[in-house]
């Protein structure tokens, strides 16, 4: 074959260096979407409930700490809880650290978030 011919086969017809590429944006698109809808929007789901949860807290609730201990509450400030864990035994510990607020006679869940 000569020069001119072997030129002139060149690239094959259609772009495909053009769709190869939208395809990967197309994709990409989805891939960022999915993570959304399955990793990133859960969270913040769970996170407003947990809000709400350390919200609602009030005098006399029973409640359960991240570190295993069970108490009543005595008092509500802004950041902190007043919680009465023995007779005459009271502590400060911070809002955060409720994993849980157990109904009356209810028993702490095993699975409890931490």
């Amino acid at each position: 074959m000569n020069l001119p011919a072997i030129l002139a086969m060149g690239a094959p017809p259609g772009g495909g260096s053009q769709q190869s590429s939208v395809f990967m944006f197309v994709w990409l698109g989805l891939m960022a979407g999915l993570f959304y809808f399955m990793l990133i929007r859960p969270q913040k789901r769970r996170e407003k409930e947990r809000q709400a949860l350390l919200g609602a807290v009030k005098t006399g609730d029973r409640v359960l700490f991240a570190g295993g201990l069970l108490g009543v509450v005595a008092n509500v400030k802004d950041k902190t809880l007043i919680v009465k864990i023995a007779d005459g035994v009271k502590v400060e510990i911070v809002r955060s650290a409720v994993s849980q607020v157990l109904e009356k006679g209810e028993v702490a869940d095993k699975d409890a978030p931490a």
